[in-house]
């Protein structure tokens, strides 16, 4: 297992890079957010002639688009038939469609600009070794016939693996995700679009139009402001921080003697498995295995994620070299329906994009072309089914509550823990909460032997952060924010670092 989380996507294609805000400016849209929805809406709003920024704190792709399986599907899982159960065959519909139609939008850019990312079509899966699931897939299939979805049961794929049954989404997609945005970038700039890298929104004033302002101050006085950030940039509009929790899972790209899979793979049943191949530009395949999904900052050592993945790597394919590792997070929502539009009914100029439970790459392109739908004024058939200040009676109340009782558990029990172990008891490369002076803080031995200590109370609300071993971060169990060994926001919503803790 390699020793550091690195993704083949970021690794294996070369990244321009851009200047950090170091004034104020104007423009008619902020984009906020370097990944696929954020570049995407970008693109969109710079082709239709506006002045069009975008903001990204660290890197592009650094995020979650960086560390995708990148499959481009409608098949969410098993999705559809609890959509109709809840919320009826129209929403149901409408949210296969929002997808459908964002993978063609897709497939028709790639084919447009000839854009080089190794994009193929391929049919996608969900299948299962056991008969309590079987009945699932049934409802599953039978949702697809209600939608007119082109899908069915099948009883054998080509995956080594025992099932019972499968059920089938055809003409789906894969690509290089990286690649296609690469070249959105490249047009983006081309139509007149700025791009600011290492620029933190500190918050949006909206007074008789939106101010963006930065964590060093500076402001950019504009006229709609789109927060693509995977976390709101700007929670406090909307207490999306109560409406969503983060999820972490886990992937890894293993080299065998198997040869490529004709299709993409979901188990039904848990612990949960994601297959999909790639192909290096060696010609080799690499396979992609996901899974081991757990709420961020809860659980057991994360490294244990990574050893249980290799384990089924090796059992299913077998091994031959195990190059790539990483691990990236999701937010979902209550209802499991991305929050896509004017992030608070007193903020008309002020977007959102969130909450795509792990499929981002069609239902972030969906968010970019309905977000621009909303600010040049053309309708869209799919604002109401994703606006954000809906709030349905179920399941979003059990939902809510259950996720804010676990938030309060977390953040009562992370005051009251007591710590035993110092800063000196560390080995070189380990990690661990510890006590300075009495308190509690978080402490990491680099390999050089260097110490760099933290205070483990999450800057967003509170809650005391964990140590996850496996990517060498400091991971809040409340909120999902993350942060890196010296204390700087990894992920939102925390916009300010932990503090560091001389020693």
């Amino acid at each position: 297992m390699p020793h550091l989380p690195k993704s083949y996507w970021l690794e294996s294609v070369s990244i321009d890079s851009f200047p950090k805000l170091t004034g104020d400016i104007e423009a008619e849209v902020v984009v906020v957010g370097g990944g696929i929805s954020g570049i995407t809406s970008a693109y969109l709003l710079a082709k239709e002639g506006l002045n069009v920024v975008l903001l990204e704190a660290g890197y592009l792709f650094n995020g979650t688009t960086g560390h995708t399986t990148a499959k481009i599907t409608a098949q969410h899982d098993l999705i559809y038939d609890e959509l109709i159960q809840n919320f009826g065959k129209e929403k149901a519909q409408l949210y296969y469609k929002s997808n459908d139609e964002a993978l063609q939008f897709i497939k028709q850019t790639i084919k447009q600009h000839d854009i080089q990312c190794n994009f193929i079509e391929k049919d996608a899966y969900i299948y299962t070794n056991s008969e309590t699931i079987i009945k699932r897939l049934e409802n599953e299939h039978n949702a697809y016939d209600k939608l007119g979805i082109n899908g069915n049961m099948v009883s054998r794929i080509d995956l080594p693996v025992p099932i019972k049954a499968a059920i089938v989404m055809q003409n789906q997609a894969q690509f290089h995700p990286l690649e296609y945005l690469k070249k959105l970038v490249q047009l983006f700039i081309q139509a007149g679009g700025h791009i600011y890298e290492h620029t933190t929104v500190e918050t949006v004033e909206d007074d008789t139009q939106p101010v963006v302002v930065t964590s060093d101050g500076h402001k950019i006085t504009c006229k709609h402001v789109v927060s693509c950030s995977h976390f709101p940039c700007m929670d406090g509009m909307g207490f999306y921080f109560a409406r969503m929790h983060a999820e972490r899972s886990y992937v890894i790209g293993v080299k065998s003697k198997s040869s490529d899979l004709n299709g993409m793979y979901l188990s039904a049943d848990d612990p949960k498995r994601s297959v999909r191949t790639t192909q290096l530009s060696s010609g080799d395949n690499l396979i992609l295995i996901g899974g081991e999904s757990h709420k961020t900052g809860q659980g057991i050592c994360t490294i244990k994620h990574y050893e249980a993945l290799q384990a089924f790597a090796h059992t299913t394919f077998g091994i031959q070299e195990f190059p790539y590792r990483w691990s990236a997070q999701d937010l979902v929502t209550l209802d499991k329906i991305p929050y896509i539009g004017q992030i608070s009914s007193v903020t008309p100029n002020v977007y959102v994009a969130t909450g795509y439970r792990k499929w981002g790459m069609t239902t972030g392109t969906a968010a970019a072309i309905l977000l621009r739908d909303l600010i040049i004024g053309k309708e869209n058939a799919y604002q109401d089914l994703y606006t954000p200040s809906r709030f349905l009676a179920f399941p979003d109340v059990k939902t809510f509550i259950y996720q804010n009782v676990d938030v309060a558990k977390h953040l009562i029990s992370g005051t009251l823990e007591i710590v035993h172990k110092l800063p000196k008891d560390l080995a070189n490369d380990e990690g661990a909460v510890v006590s300075v002076n009495g308190k509690r803080a978080g402490a990491y031995r680099d390999e050089q032997g260097t110490l760099h200590v933290v205070d483990t109370t999450c800057t967003h609300m509170g809650c005391e952060v964990e140590w996850n071993v496996g990517d060498r971060s400091w991971d809040c169990p409340c909120h999902g924010s993350r942060f890196s060994i010296d204390g700087d926001v990894l992920e939102g919503p925390a916009t300010k670092p932990l503090k560091q803790i001389i020693q």
